[in-house]
């Protein structure tokens, strides 16, 4: 459904922009029909600007992005308009996509003013108390109300609501319940799994949390400064990470049932710093054994059907 071919993103820093900042390198990755991908790394690594990049809210460097088959890339106008038509985004701090001084429900006339306005009042009217109830929400409770009047959990459920009323088809999910509480976390998440079974939908669903990406996703992929640095079946990432620094993440998930002590996560002393080799060199516990470490960041390769790892040392890990 959507997929991204070779892309980066690189800002100008310094002086003059006489600097450059690889924020995301060469990445490529397919979300297929129904599909929820997890995007997982630490702060930093890149997620939300492929999240960004793929809702075009900033621009790609390099390589395409396509939907459905089609390049939008460059998508202007009328092609960008119905871009959003079916792919939305929903973001950390529900806060921050209200205007507070206009009551929350104010999304969903927007939405009919640049996409339905030949629906009638009394039909708009159903289709929003449709899509607020199917995400959980009494629309007699929620409609006319400011942002503040509401909950994170509340207005996360709105903005999944207007995707619903622009029948979007993909859902870019950036941390969207790292601010909630507990209980409402798990709502969520299942809120969008009833989606993705009933509807179709397919999500990639960012994240820094091992944990619900285990719960919530088919496919996962690890990050780490740009890089797609191992990506697969969710199951088999967790069941059997295979490049060094998934396996740091990994093993820095706490566990109930062992006491957790810093060998757990094996991570070199020494100073390495090296500009055209591995991406994880200065971190990695096997730097030095492979060579080719220091002259080449390694591609990706298919060590078991579903699972690509790019990593040098790939015999050793094992």
């Amino acid at each position: 459904m959507l997929k991204l071919d070779k892309v980066s993103k690189v800002y100008r820093i310094g002086t003059f922009g006489s600097k450059e900042l690889r924020a995301v390198n060469n990445v490529s990755f397919e979300v297929k029909e129904g599909e929820v991908v997890s995007l997982i790394g630490e702060s930093g690594s890149g997620k939300s600007t492929i999240g960004k990049m793929i809702l075009k809210l900033i621009s790609i460097s390099s390589g395409t992005i396509s939907f459905q088959g089609r390049d939008i890339t460059l998508a202007k106008g009328g092609e960008l308009k119905e871009y959003y038509h079916h792919v939305q985004g929903v973001f950390q701090d529900p806060f921050s996509s209200y205007n507070p001084i206009f009551k929350a429900d104010r999304i969903f006339s927007i939405v009919r003013e640049e996409f339905f306005p030949q629906v009638k009042n009394v039909d708009w009217g159903r289709r929003v108390n449709d899509a607020l109830e199917a995400v959980g929400l009494n629309p007699e409770h929620v409609l006319n109300k400011f942002p503040h009047q509401l909950s994170g959990g509340q207005l996360q459920r709105f903005l999944i609501a207007r995707a619903l009323l622009l029948e979007s088809k993909f859902l870019v999910a950036d941390e969207i319940i790292s601010m909630l509480d507990a209980s409402t976390r798990i709502d969520v998440l299942n809120l969008m799994a009833d989606l993705k079974r009933t509807r179709g939908l397919s999500v990639l669903f960012v994240t820094h949390d091992l944990s619900l990406a285990h719960y919530f996703s088919e496919r996962a992929i690890i990050l780490y400064r740009g890089n797609v640095v191992e990506i697969g079946e969710t199951a088999k990432i967790y069941e059997n990470p295979l490049h060094p620094y998934t396996r740091m993440l990994m093993a820095s998930v706490p566990r109930l049932d062992k006491k957790w002590t810093p060998g757990d996560v094996e991570l070199s002393s020494q100073s390495r710093v090296s500009l055209q080799g591995c991406i994880f060199y200065d971190r990695c516990p096997l730097a030095g054994k492979n060579e080719d470490c220091k002259k080449q960041n390694p591609a990706l390769v298919e060590p078991e059907a579903g699972h690509q790892v790019a990593c040098c040392c790939l015999e050793s890990v094992h």
